[in-house]
């Protein structure tokens, strides 16, 4: 499982360099009102939950993430939205107080890659095949039927380096390996070396994914990937 404790005292740097677009993220979250109680896996520092809540009261918003130190930031950020909550949790042991009818993931635990017109593929924060297929059935315990279940859509990885809105200089090298892929992120600043993190990831082609989902209760709903930030699952079961 992907623990960010090295990267979280610059994760709110880094991702809001242009890495993520918030806003536009929210404004695809928007797009299947309605809905009132929602959760977020792998909700890292909060900055989704943060536009989210600003722009859209409902009855209860849940955000859940692996790494301690990135919900301490998120709790300080969030801790005037009444109807929020977060929680230290890992994924394959989820245990919530509720059903939901919205859960999303974006680069949290579980995305989609799409590169131009190739088939999805899906990116796992969890290395390890049972942990996945627990994650999902631990997932699907707590969603009601007929919930919709969104995981992002991102774009191929690639090793690069650029300059961020301090000045700093943030990099990250992709390598292959088995059923997957290693990613490597760098922070350095005036030449020294300020944060390292590496995380392993798992991988599983379309038809894979949809097989694993499936096996839990979840539908892909075919749609135009156009202009969309997320590929949307139905709880059928």
């Amino acid at each position: 499982m992907g623990d960010y404790t090295n990267m979280s005292a610059y994760y709110d740097v880094i991702m809001t360099s242009g890495y993520y677009d918030y806003k536009l993220i929210v404004d695809n979250l928007l797009e299947h009102e309605p809905y009132q109680h929602v959760l977020e896996i792998g909700c890292g520092t909060g900055l989704i939950l943060e536009e989210l809540a600003k722009r859209k009261h409902v009855e209860s918003i849940m955000g859940v993430d692996l790494t301690q130190s990135m919900l301490s930031i998120a709790h300080e950020r969030l801790k005037g939205f009444n109807n929020l909550t977060l929680s230290n949790q890992n994924v394959t042991q989820l245990s919530l107080d509720k059903q939901y009818d919205l859960v999303f993931s974006y680069g949290g635990v579980w995305y989609f890659v799409i590169d131009g017109d190739r088939e999805p593929f899906l990116v796992s924060h969890i290395a390890d095949p049972v942990a996945n297929e627990q994650g999902f059935a631990q997932l699907s315990k707590f969603m009601i039927k007929g919930s919709t279940l969104l995981l992002g859509i991102q774009g191929p990885h690639f090793d690069y380096e650029k300059a961020i809105s301090n000045g700093m200089i943030y990099s990250q090298k992709i390598d292959p390996c088995e059923d997957g892929f290693i990613k490597h992120y760098y922070l350095a600043d005036k030449g020294q070396n300020l944060m390292a993190q590496t995380v392993q990831y798992r991988t599983y082609d379309f038809k894979s994914a949809q097989k694993l989902l499936g096996t839990y209760g979840f539908e892909y709903q075919v749609e135009s990937h156009k202009d969309k930030l997320f590929l949307r699952f139905i709880k059928v079961s």
